[in-house]
């Protein structure tokens, strides 16, 4: 991915789903007009899902994933299907791809209902038009069936792909590619402090992804933007002739970030705002408060969206337990989670403590989000948490 590439977080997330030899990966060949898949006529080429980033247009960034073949057999084919249907939570657009010479088949009746009830956009893809003697018996036949969109192509000659292309920008829910972060809260000409510690879990001469967004969204909303290390915060709002629209932290920096920010500037941290921009923020709230019931043996998931490596006083492992641990006095037993992974079995956790999710997409926080409200299991993030046990969070909620 090249500097000026839009994070995978923040793109359209399209999945293609169906049998195998269906035709998925050369659907994605043929959308691309690349060959960006691995094309063969062995059934079950494609054995895991895939994530290819691209610039599509008329569609704009996004992410094409292409899947495994849901009538996979034998054990490592049921480990490969569980692992194409857990790319549903991240779906913002799905692409059910059907070989038009074999027609829909009651895998694909049953998929369709998934799609539906998760709520996700669909497509019903007839692939391989090019060797029908008679497509409107086909798709007549079809429409008996399903009530989705029905687009026909040919992956092979091109044929059809630029009215699939029509129909995924229809199918795209509205306000998908709004994503603000701070730009609802601020005007033109407002200024905004950024606090951001520079200590050894920083990279190396750069800012983090969540730091950087923010930074872009003020820039966009015509604000401007000053940026300042929690110990020379005070130094820098003394200095300042003009007071700031408001100050946002890097949440493991909270306490002395609050106590140096005078009580009429508002306070947030960047964990916050994607907490909205990417999730639930009332539920997160609940989550928070749920930390005062744990008990002596409880166990709490740890979860992040991306892999990294891990410094000694990692956020994730060590401050976030040792927080939970400070706050309840319990003997908390905690697991990990990373990357794409999340855990199958969410009952046996009292609280699902979650990043920012900087860099999944939105559809992807809002499943796991809604998997622990299925199960009632309190879920939050760690600048929502990292407010609450400071005794703040009230503080870093009234800027919305």
């Amino acid at each position: 991915m090249s500097l000026n590439s839009t994070p995978q977080g923040v793109r359209i997330h399209i999945g293609l789903f169906g049998k195998r030899n269906a035709g998925k990966s050369s659907v994605i060949n043929a959308i691309t007009n690349q060959e960006a898949a691995i094309v063969s006529d062995v059934a079950g080429t494609t054995t895991d899902p895939v994530f290819r980033p691209m610039e599509i247009l008329p569609i704009g960034p996004c992410v094409l994933i292409d899947t495994a073949g849901l009538d996979d057999t034998g054990h490592l084919g049921e480990l490969r299907i569980n692992k194409s249907l857990d790319v549903l939570s991240k779906t913002d657009i799905a692409l059910l791809v059907v070989d038009s010479n074999i027609g829909i088949s009651k895998e694909d009746l049953s998929l369709i209902e998934n799609f539906k009830s998760k709520n996700i956009p669909h497509i019903v893809v007839f692939n391989k038009i090019d060797k029908l003697k008679d497509k409107s018996q086909v798709l007549a036949k079809a429409e008996k069936y399903i009530d989705s969109p029905i687009v026909s192509v040919s992956a092979m000659n091109k044929t059809g792909i630029e009215s699939l292309k029509k129909e995924i920008i229809n199918a795209m829910p509205k306000g998908i590619n709004e994503f603000q972060l701070v730009s609802d809260l601020i005007e033109p000409d407002d200024f905004i402090v950024l606090v951001i510690p520079i200590d050894k879990a920083a990279p190396k001469g750069r800012l983090i992804l969540p730091q950087q967004q923010v930074i872009r969204d003020i820039l966009d909303s015509g604000a401007m933007t000053i940026v300042t290390k929690e110990d020379t915060l005070a130094y820098t709002l003394s200095n300042l002739s003009t007071k700031p629209k408001m100050v946002i932290t890097d949440s493991q920096v909270f306490e002395n970030v609050n106590k140096d920010t005078p009580c009429d500037i508002p306070l947030t941290s960047f964990s916050i705002l994607f907490a909205r921009a990417k999730g639930d923020l009332d539920e997160l709230i609940r989550g928070a408060r749920a930390i005062d019931n744990l008990k002596d043996g409880d166990k709490v998931l740890i979860a992040e969206g991306c892999t990294h490596h891990r410094q000694d006083d990692d956020i994730g492992t060590f401050k976030i337990p040792n927080m939970i641990r400070k706050r309840t006095k319990k003997d908390i037993t905690f697991d990990f989670t990373s990357g794409i992974s999340f855990s199958h079995d969410l009952t046996q956790y009292a609280l699902v403590v979650h990043c920012g999710a900087c860099m999944m997409n939105r559809s992807a926080m809002l499943s796991r989000i809604q998997s622990c409200k299925e199960l009632d299991v309190p879920i939050v993030n760690y600048g929502v948490l990292m407010a609450y046990v400071t005794g703040i969070l009230d503080r870093t909620l009234e800027v919305f």
